[in-house]
């Protein structure tokens, strides 16, 4: 679902029992994803445009790591920790 509604984060089979259950019926219906957490990760976006013959160009970039509760905060352009 979008903003983050059911995200979880557990750390033992009793956790993720419940965690399972809780987002089922938060988002009934809808495929669920198991990820591995990525700690210290970073949330970078590229604008792409591209054309039916093929050509593409990345148009800009910003960093949206800075979020609370799954949400961004601000989006910081261009990103300075990705390089070219």
């Amino acid at each position: 679902g979008g903003g983050g509604k059911g995200i979880r984060m557990s750390d033992n089979v009793e956790e993720l029992r419940t965690n399972f259950v809780q987002v089922s019926n938060e988002v009934p219906g809808s495929p669920m994803f198991m990820m591995q957490l990525c700690k210290e990760a970073r949330h970078l976006e590229v604008q792409i445009v591209g054309d039916a013959h093929g050509n593409a160009v990345a148009l800009n970039g910003r960093d949206c790591s800075t979020q609370r509760r799954f949400q961004k905060i601000f989006e910081e352009g261009p990103p300075i920790i990705a390089s070219k």
